[in-house]
């Protein structure tokens, strides 16, 4: 007798019209998916929609350039994606890990090419000795893992190194920069990561799957197995499909678990032939409704009570307000500092001179002119030349300049006023307001 409940004879008396094959299973849509973010992982550093330039000191967020001393927007937009994978992970489950993780994707992969090479020798020069086909399977595994790992290496490090940069130190062997190394161990440890870690990272290093267990709650999708009726005919299609080397059967809260779907293909694949519906099933909750393939689209999304409907509109406004504070950054950055190690100096005109620092970044991709003026000090002129000042695209200017006023009847030792830049882009002017320092009464001498 079986352990779930009638043996695998008497469900086969049970025998009745095989149900037709459904039209995807999860292990098609897994693929595609996996082919996609693939694609996009690959695609990313190469079109700057996401990734840090560290030489440059920049980040990227969707084509925006922010610059490091953005890091308020920075920090925000990472927390955005932060927030959006923990909601994502409550509502979801471990979505993520089974179809958008990059240890998941390519250590399917790595398995998936060991297999190949091993059926091709085994098909094609069955009459080798076994010795002989393991060692030509292992060598030939071994060098495609070895180009796949410098490429993944190098479009990895193409995330933080602009990829043309590190591209000519990969040509050069470059072995002693900062970029160079990285892209050498980053190789040698996704060389160890395909040939021996693999899914063994998701259950010993990885921190997100113990985290699951505090995110989910009652209406959290899943993979369970349930059989009332025991109908199971213990032919193991299940365990032996799992990536994850587990058995579904005995709890869907089990660690190694991605609910990938896999085991649902497996028995839904075997019980329609003998006319039966699968035992293992997608469900909101190990006591939830179950989700069907053909039930409508809303019922899919999962906003099953009032806490994911809030956090799914937060998550809408967060983006909201993320998109707009990015939208209404300048593209011309400018900041005026005194330069106080002399107060003031008086020329041979008996004109008073102060010293400012002005920087200017063009954060945008084309050159901007500024044009420097003053407010408030009346007679002002600057020892700018030229003015407008043009900065080039992607650049940053310091100059040094001085302020220069004469003194009239009501003007005091100190003189508040108002430093005005003025792009040529069609923003709006930037004005900064600072101090003028003027001699006491009595001390204005040439």
């Amino acid at each position: 007798m079986s352990t779930f409940g009638i043996s695998p004879r008497s469900a086969a008396q049970r025998r009745s019209a095989p149900l037709p094959p459904p039209n995807r299973t999860y292990h098609q849509i897994r693929r595609l998916i996996h082919a996609a973010c693939t694609l996009a992982f690959v695609a990313l550093p190469f079109t700057n929609v996401m990734r840090f330039d560290i030489p440059n000191q920049r980040f990227y967020f969707f084509g925006v350039e922010l610059w490091i001393n953005e890091f308020a927007t920075v920090f925000f937009a990472l927390m955005f994606l932060m927030f959006v994978l923990v909601a994502v992970s409550m509502i979801y489950g471990r979505l993520y890990c089974s179809y958008l993780c990059p240890q998941m994707i390519f250590s399917e992969w790595s398995q998936g090419v060991e297999r190949f090479f091993a059926r091709r020798l085994n098909k094609h020069f069955y009459s080798w000795p076994d010795a002989r086909k393991q060692w030509v399977a292992r060598i030939s595994f071994l060098s495609v893992l070895t180009v796949a790992s410098i490429f993944l290496a190098f479009v990895f490090t193409s995330y933080f190194v602009a990829p043309r940069d590190l591209l000519q130190r990969l040509a050069s062997l470059d072995l002693h920069t900062a970029g160079g190394i990285t892209g050498a161990v980053v190789t040698l440890i996704t060389l160890l990561d395909f040939t021996l870690v693999r899914q063994h990272f998701c259950t010993t290093v990885c921190p997100y799957g113990y985290l699951q267990g505090m995110l989910g709650d009652r209406n959290t999708l899943l993979v369970h197995y349930r059989d009332p009726d025991g109908a199971c005919i213990q032919c193991g299609k299940c365990v032996r499909i799992c990536h994850m080397d587990i058995d579904i059967r005995k709890g869907p809260f089990q660690i190694e678990c991605i609910h990938c779907g896999e085991c649902v293909d497996a028995c839904t694949d075997v019980l329609r032939r003998l006319g039966h519906k699968t035992l293992i099933h997608y469900a909101w909750g190990e006591r939830g409704e179950v989700l069907e393939s053909n039930a409508p689209w809303y019922s899919k999304l999962g906003l099953r009570d009032a806490k994911r409907v809030v956090i799914v509109l937060v998550i809408l406004a967060y983006a909201c307000a993320l998109s707009v504070a990015i939208s209404m950054r300048r593209s011309m950055m400018v900041q005026f500092d005194p330069v106080r190690t002399e107060l003031y100096k008086i020329d041979e005109q008996g004109r008073i001179h102060n010293r400012f620092r002005v920087n200017l970044a063009n954060r945008s991709r084309r050159g901007i002119s500024v044009k420097l003026t003053t407010n408030g000090l009346p007679g002002a002129t600057l020892t700018l030349a030229p003015n407008p000042v043009a900065i080039k695209a992607d650049t940053v200017s310091e100059l040094q300049f001085d302020v220069i006023a004469s003194a009239v009847e009501n003007s005091t030792d100190v003189n508040h006023f108002q430093l005005i830049a003025m792009p040529d882009n069609g923003e709006r002017a930037i004005p900064f307001d600072s101090t003028f320092i003027m001699p006491l009464r009595g001390e204005h001498k040439p």
